[in-house]
């Protein structure tokens, strides 16, 4: 916990002068997603507030807003923890993810698209592969499909899948092998990268909905092994 409770201390100048539940909520949501708090991890009021410098009242309001995107949960009488997703979670997470990204891939419209981008998270993945950082081929692909969505052009859109994909990587941090896990998919974010940079959506989309299907059997194979080994 020291380590984790140094590095809020390093994100104290990220609040500035206007702290606000919003941005702890913002920072705290990063630090989830990177594992610095793996699910499970109780999270203590004193020390984060303090590490952060800011109020109870603030914290409180900031914990509460990350339990309503379900990256919390509040037990009576023990506190707060990072939320430990189940099997049926995992499932949900990603039939919205298909019913989404489907769905933006679907409404592109006539090409050239702003794939820019999206090229970026491909070599970012292929860049994190060759310093075997498995965790950042994770974080690579997750950027992937964030920079897919983006492309829709909704704000709206993009919030709701903000917090999808928080939830994915706390699936993400229950995995023991993430080389296995997300070393197969750097050649398919390509695949689609290379089909929209050709304008053939369709493919694309095929290319996808593939894609997290197998993507969502290879998570739940995993996922379920490894949360049964824990209980």
């Amino acid at each position: 916990m020291a380590e984790q409770l140094g590095g809020l201390a390093d994100d104290r100048a990220l609040l500035g002068r206007t702290s606000t539940a919003e941005r702890v909520s913002d920072i705290l949501r990063s630090r989830i997603a990177e594992g610095f708090f793996p699910p499970g991890t109780r999270l203590s009021e004193d020390s984060i507030g303090g590490a952060l410098g800011v109020s109870r009242n603030t914290l409180r309001e900031a914990f509460r807003l990350l339990t309503h995107e379900r990256l919390l949960v509040h037990e009576l009488n023990r506190g707060v923890f990072v939320r430990v997703l189940t099997v049926e979670d995992v499932e949900d997470i990603y039939r919205t993810r298909g019913l989404v990204e489907c769905a933006v891939v679907r409404g592109l419209g006539e090409p050239p698209y702003g794939l820019d981008a999206l090229a970026a998270a491909v070599e970012e993945g292929q860049r994190a592969a060759r310093e075997g950082d498995w965790k950042g081929v994770g974080t690579a692909n997750i950027h992937f499909h964030r920079e897919l969505v983006a492309l829709a052009g909704s704000a709206r859109t993009d919030e709701l899948m903000r917090s999808v994909f928080a939830e994915l990587r706390l699936a993400f941090h229950v995995v023991d092998d993430p080389k296995r896990l997300h070393e197969p998919y750097l050649a398919r974010n390509r695949q689609i990268l290379r089909a929209l940079e050709a304008g053939d959506e369709a493919e694309a989309e095929q290319l996808l909905r593939t894609y997290l299907q197998d993507s969502l059997e290879r998570v739940v194979e995993v996922y379920r092994r490894r949360v049964t080994s824990a209980s």
